[in-house]
């Protein structure tokens, strides 16, 4: 257990976690150079195309006499919890920090993180060779912001250089796991993916015992018995081994076929010689955005449930339940922790499972009391109107917002965070350039478009972050869109009242861009309560019945213009407008 190490990367998105991780694989000979390519360990096509990592990804590499467990892990804010789940798996983390963009957003974020779950924290500065680099800038930056008093690598993942340095500070930096082979099992359940043949394999660090193939284990949370077929380790692919030993991370298959028997963050342990108590594990993560998920084939139902539950073995922190709408059928309620990870999650539902869906506007959980009631928490503004009673106190979830930005945008960064009704909390300059600001701002406010807007006021150099801090009382309205004077349920919104008109109109506005024209006119509405706040016309197709005059009586025109006005007029009395997928998925934009 002495040689052994378990070690995350942790970074701000783009500052080299990956690169870096093929150099370390590189040089201990852990891939061959026919096999080498960028971003080697980002093996989904969705991560390779964005250039992000989105799972963390487990590898072993041998250094002498050493065996380093690599656990590469996401840096956007969306998968914290990727990230947590990692670092709880070993005893040490190696923080990359850009040289030309210094100390970020989730570096303070991740190494916060880290410090939490009591790991080593190696620093190296990436990105030494760009002749933009500020070295001595990022060092007093790390120091200052970071209160990091170890000594800083220098590296460039793109050359290799400071490579050996990284994996000697690795071997004489990093302690060794605590463990005891001698004792009875206990390795925890730190991921999970379903496999066609094999049912679902765990991912595992074993902290005491020994596991191997033939014997019986139990898993401590729901004391199911099974046996394991097969222990081994990562390299590039999953290689089997005789058994896995206190201190080691790999993969265990026990031929679970039922989605309900792992549950990530679970302890496994010996059937006939269990511990006396489980692993810590993991905190839960509360979804906090909340959006429909239809199949555009309504047969594609039950695939789609197939889909979600494979993907939550993957992915803990998604959560589903049935629902179904008028205008899209049946499909799922979902939760997620983020915009992007539910961008992330439909587009892997559609490449990987072969679905075709569409994703209602996305949402958060407001608290609001009924009079004699007390509070109840509502995730869609569908679910206002069937709660009975007078609303006396709505509340929204709100979040401590930290940006860091140039101090050359400073102003605008400021106005933009503050027309998100964010309220100013603190501001600390950590370098004659690099400013950190504290706001507090309702959640929903950040998950339409703030991080899109805050790239433009900062030339996309400010990075942000945030945690929830709960909630708030505001006062909010439910917004109806009407068609032709029929509600939209999918296109109801719940908005802060100064907010109301501004966004009434955007939404009315757009609507009559992309709904599809009729025989008829016919208006799209914005309501709050009873009353109308904007309002657009769809104007009708009009054909020109006079055409086949040729000359006569005007009276013969206006009999004709006459008729075709009460054609029309029955037309709209009967006439249903329906929103097609397109305009939704145009709409969901805004």
């Amino acid at each position: 257990m002495k040689d052994i190490r378990n070690f995350s990367i942790i970074a701000h998105i783009d500052h080299g976690k990956s690169t870096l991780a093929d150099r370390l694989l590189e040089y201990t000979g852990t891939i061959s150079s026919h096999q080498m390519r960028e971003q080697v360990l980002d093996d989904m096509e969705l991560e390779r195309e964005r250039g992000i990592t989105i799972k963390a990804h487990p590898i072993r590499l041998d250094y002498g006499n050493y065996i380093l467990n690599l656990i590469d892990t996401p840096g956007h804010v969306d998968f914290t919890y990727e990230v947590s789940r990692s670092l709880a798996a070993g005893e040490g983390a190696l923080l990359i920090v850009d040289a030309t963009q210094g100390v970020q957003a989730q570096t303070l974020a991740h190494t916060q993180l880290a410090l939490r779950n009591n790991l080593r924290i190696i620093p190296v500065i990436n990105k030494i060779d760009l002749p933009n680099a500020d070295i001595e800038g990022t060092k007093k930056q790390i120091r200052s912001a970071l209160s990091l008093r170890e000594k800083v690598i220098l590296a460039s993942a793109k050359e290799g250089t400071g490579t050996e340095e990284i994996l000697r500070a690795l071997v004489e930096e990093i302690p060794p796991p605590c463990g005891d082979s001698a004792k009875p099992l206990q390795a925890l359940i730190f991921d999970s993916f379903f496999n066609s043949y094999r049912g679902i394999i765990a991912y595992i660090r074993v902290v005491n015992g020994v596991t191997r193939p033939g014997q019986r284990i139990m898993m401590m949370s729901s004391g199911k018995v099974l046996v394991v077929e097969e222990v081994g380790i990562f390299k590039l692919k999953m290689i089997p081994r005789k058994e896995l030993r206190g201190g080691e991370v790999g993969y265990l298959i026990a031929n679970i076929k039922e989605l309900e028997e792992l549950k990530i963050g679970d302890t496994i342990t010996e059937a006939d010689n269990s511990a006396r108590s489980p692993l810590p594990g993991y905190k839960e993560m509360k979804p906090v955005v909340f959006a429909g998920l239809y199949p555009v084939d309504n047969d594609d139902q039950e695939s789609l449930r197939e889909a979600l539950q494979k993907l939550r073995l993957n992915d803990p922190s998604l959560s589903f339940e049935p629902e179904s709408s008028s205008c899209l059928g049946f499909g799922f309620h979902c939760g997620f922790l983020g915009v992007l990870h539910m961008e992330i999650v439909q587009e892997r539902l559609e490449r990987e499972y072969e679905l075709n869906l569409i994703a209602t506007a996305p949402n958060v959980i407001h608290r609001v009391t009924y009079e004699g009631r007390g509070a109840l928490e509502i995730d869609s503004p569908i679910k206002l109107d069937l709660q009975k009673g007078r609303i006396v106190q709505m509340e929204e979830p709100c979040i401590k917002a930290l940006v860091l930005t140039p101090a050359d945008y400073l102003g605008s960064v400021m106005k933009l965070i503050q027309n998100k009704r964010g309220v100013f909390k603190d501001m600390t300059y950590l370098s004659e350039t690099q400013v950190s600001l504290t706001y507090e701002m309702p959640l929903a406010e950040m998950i339409a478009d703030f991080y899109d807007k805050l790239k433009s006021a900062s030339k996309g150099y400010a990075s942000f972050d945030y945690e929830h801090i709960g909630y708030r009382a505001a006062k909010l309205v439910k917004m109806d869109i009407l068609v032709n004077y029929d509600v939209v349920d999918e296109l109801s919104l719940i908005v802060s009242v100064e907010r109301a008109d501004l966004k009434a109109r955007e939404l009315t506005l757009r609507l009559k861009e992309v709904l599809p024209r009729q025989q008829f006119a016919f208006p799209v509405q914005a309501r709050v309560g009873n009353k109308i706040i904007a309002r657009e016309t769809v104007g009708g197709f009009r054909k020109d019945v006079t055409a086949k005059l040729y000359g006569g009586d005007v009276t013969r025109k206006r009999k004709l213009l006459e008729k075709q006005k009460e054609g029309k007029k029955r037309m709209k009395k009967l006439g249903n407008v329906e929103v097609t997928q397109e305009a939704f998925m145009s709409i969901l934009k805004i």
